[in-house]
């Protein structure tokens, strides 16, 4: 809440039952500002329109509403960016490397965010012609799909120059794959930002060299967008008076040269 009395209410929802959930937080607490994170962003988009037509402002964190009118502002992350930054990075250790070899553990294939990544990703490497990614497995954010899917790319390719792995939980596995292949031929770079992967990263004696973000930071980020919202500020920064209705937050890329900056913000 605020000194000036108002409050928001911060929940991640799914199912039905969510918004008979939503509604008690609107007419119990009397809330003047809702942060809703759901786990699919198109089946909730009910309860975010609910929230807006009684007048609560809605802060829609990551999973996207189908409508604009379902929230007031959206904050989430860059998955195109992701994958660019993490092509971009490899190519750049890779672009005197004749005929580099790279390949891609991506998500789950159904989502649009793991379309993005890839998309992202094979820009990137479009302005390294001397680089080729010869193989792709989707694996399920898991870690034991991120050890088997990980496992098989390596039993089928001999060489290896660069592996890009969306997620640092299926990175887990990955990296089990990888030590227990006793293969340390490659550079691997990673995607979110989990501790464990950020804590290999400064150790640096392994293959994972980078990791692309997909902020853990943005929650937080949410309950400050919901605090200004509640208090009729804007943005720190801005000269606008009001917040924006959408900010994609930048994937950046954390490496040993700056991972001291981000080690507290990685997520367990």
């Amino acid at each position: 809440g605020s000194s000036r009395g108002h409050h928001s209410v911060s929940t991640s929802v799914q199912g039905s039952s969510a918004v008979s959930r939503v509604k008690w937080a609107l007419i119990n607490k009397k809330v003047d500002v809702l942060v809703i994170l759901p786990a699919d962003g198109k089946a909730l988009t009910q309860v975010g329109l609910k929230a807006m037509r009684a007048g609560i402002p809605v802060i829609n964190l990551d999973r996207i509403f189908n409508t604009p009118q379902a929230y007031r502002c959206w904050i989430g992350g860059d998955n195109y960016g992701m994958g660019f930054n993490a092509g971009h990075y490899i190519g750049e250790k890779l672009k005197d490397t004749a005929d580099a070899r790279v390949v891609e553990l991506a998500g789950i294939d159904n989502l649009e965010l793991t379309k993005q990544r890839t998309q992202g990703f094979d820009d990137a490497l479009k302005n390294y012609p001397n680089i080729k990614k010869v193989a792709r497995q989707a694996a399920d954010f898991t870690v034991e799909s991120g050890q088997a899917k990980m496992s098989q790319l390596l039993q089928a390719q001999s060489k290896i120059d660069a592996v890009w792995n969306h997620d640092d939980d299926q990175g887990v596995g990955a990296l089990r794959a990888i030590e227990q292949a006793g293969r340390d031929e490659f550079l691997m770079v990673g995607g979110a930002g989990a501790l464990s992967a950020f804590q290999a990263i400064k150790q640096d004696n392994g293959v994972l060299k980078a990791t692309v973000l997909y902020p853990p930071t943005m929650a937080a980020s949410a309950i400050d967008l919901a605090r200004a919202l509640g208090q009729s500020k804007g943005v720190g920064g801005l000269a606008e008076y009001e917040i924006p209705t959408s900010i994609t937050l930048y994937s950046a890329v954390v490496d040993k040269d700056n991972i001291d900056q981000y080690m507290s913000t990685g997520f367990r």
